[in-house]
């Protein structure tokens, strides 16, 4: 795989744009360097095509976990073309951006109004200040990934370290306007004391988390948060970018029935069209009249229809206990066909989106030849499982039968104490979190 046409349009691309794409979670580093095909040139289903058209099963991330109903789906493909056909984007608003809107309140009974943007980052920054326009104290708490934007980032001014445990140790803060220093506040998950301390000498306004992500709340944890949030009088965000409608129709936070004055959706919510959701109680939302946000590509109308069509298939396939069950059959047989081979493993996450590590201080190095060797048997494979509806039993039992073969060797090269044998360099590390 060495020299593929993949990694050579990259060389190339690298020079034209900086890191050589746009999505650090898609940069072929975090992977498989020199090696991962990169690009795609059609997909279908749980299938990737590369350039040179050699075929792969999609067991690493499904689109960065936004594609749970697969990737070309039917039926969301259908509704698109007529979109398209009718006109995305107009002088005039799309039907579909009330019809969504109304879906979304129906799901969750205790929000009261909706607005919409393309990408996490974005219903992120949204999130944020219509919070700021309500509260009267403006310092956030946080716990968890919220993105690329100044607010999350300046949490590095006053610690250096406030944000290694959730993105890439010593992240550096360059170009982050300072305006933001020392009023964001890092607190940890399942750790209601880290909290509690905040919020007693901080002058905390706005809570932000994510709810679950690599462990479930412990010792009451959402609860103990959403009581603090009213006694010191604190707008509570639950950012479900990446945990909504993935365990649990509507998001993991109606499952535990702890209910925030608002909460964050996007990825899976359209099977990837690009669209985010904010929703939240009416007195809250409607600040945001009184702060300019305002985007003309927020109106697009394919995002629109792309997530009903997403939410109604969902809703009527009960699409979630299938995402659930899969997972939790890929975490048994990891833990099984580790135990069979003597190695050490830690298995974490959501049951719809499965992780596992190495537990050992090669960890990197194991995982990348985990890569490398499922690349070579027609799976891309990461330590990251976002389940899909496209997924079936017999194409897992396929994923399975390659882990087992690739676990066997990794078995045997551990006993004898060998050099993995990478055909490239070590995998980087990325994105941590505080709920891992």
């Amino acid at each position: 795989m060495k020299n593929n046409l993949g990694q050579r349009i990259l060389k190339r691309a690298k020079k034209l744009i900086p890191g050589g794409n746009q999505l650090l979670s898609k940069r072929s580093e975090i992977f498989l360097p020199d090696l991962w095909p990169n690009y795609y040139k059609k997909a279908k289903g749980c299938k990737i095509w590369d350039l040179e058209n050699r075929v792969y099963y999609d067991f690493a991330g499904m689109g960065v976990t936004a594609c749970s109903l697969g990737y070309s789906n039917n039926k969301i493909n259908s509704k698109i073309i007529n979109c398209l056909r009718s006109g995305s984007l107009t002088t005039l608003n799309a039907l579909e951006e009330y019809d969504l809107a109304k879906k979304l309140i129906k799901i969750h009974n205790w929000a009261q109004m909706a607005k919409f943007c393309k990408s996490g980052g974005e219903a992120c920054m949204i999130a944020i200040r219509i919070a700021r326009a309500y509260s009267k104290n403006q310092n956030v708490a946080f716990c968890g990934y919220h993105g690329w934007h100044d607010w999350y980032l300046s949490a590095n001014f006053q610690n250096k370290k406030s944000l290694d445990g959730q993105l890439l140790p010593g992240l550096k803060t360059k170009g982050v306007s300072k305006s933001f220093s020392g009023s964001i506040y890092p607190f940890y998950y399942n750790k209601i004391k880290t909290l509690e301390n905040l919020l007693k000498t901080k002058k905390i306004g706005i809570i932000i988390m994510e709810p679950t992500r690599s462990m479930p709340p412990r010792d009451n944890f959402l609860s103990k948060v959403k009581k603090l949030s009213k006694k010191y009088k604190c707008i509570l965000i639950f950012d479900e970018i990446t945990s909504g409608f993935h365990d649990y129709y509507g998001g993991i936070h109606l499952k535990y029935k702890i209910y925030p004055d608002i909460a964050i959706f996007g990825k899976s919510i359209a099977n990837g069209y690009p669209i985010s959701a904010i929703i939240g109680k009416k007195k809250i939302m409607n600040k945001s009249q009184d702060s300019f946000i305002s985007s003309t590509m927020w109106t697009d109308r394919t995002g629109f229809v792309a997530a009903l069509e997403t939410l109604n298939y969902m809703e009527k396939n009960n699409t979630q206990k299938k995402l659930v069950d899969l997972g939790k059959f890929i975490k048994k047989e990891w833990t099984r066909v580790a135990k069979l081979n003597g190695i050490n493993l830690s298995i974490s996450g959501q049951d719809s989106m499965p992780y596992f590590s190495f537990s050992y201080k090669n960890n990197l190095e194991l995982s990348t030849y985990f890569t490398q060797e499922m690349l070579r048997r027609g799976f891309l494979a990461g330590n990251l499982v976002s389940v899909t509806d496209a997924y079936n039993l017999k194409i897992i039992k396929k994923y399975i039968y390659a882990v087992e073969e690739v676990f066997l060797l990794i078995s045997n090269l551990l006993k004898k104490k060998k050099k993995i044998p990478l055909k490239g360099p070590v995998k980087h590390s990325t994105f941590r979190r505080l709920t891992e």
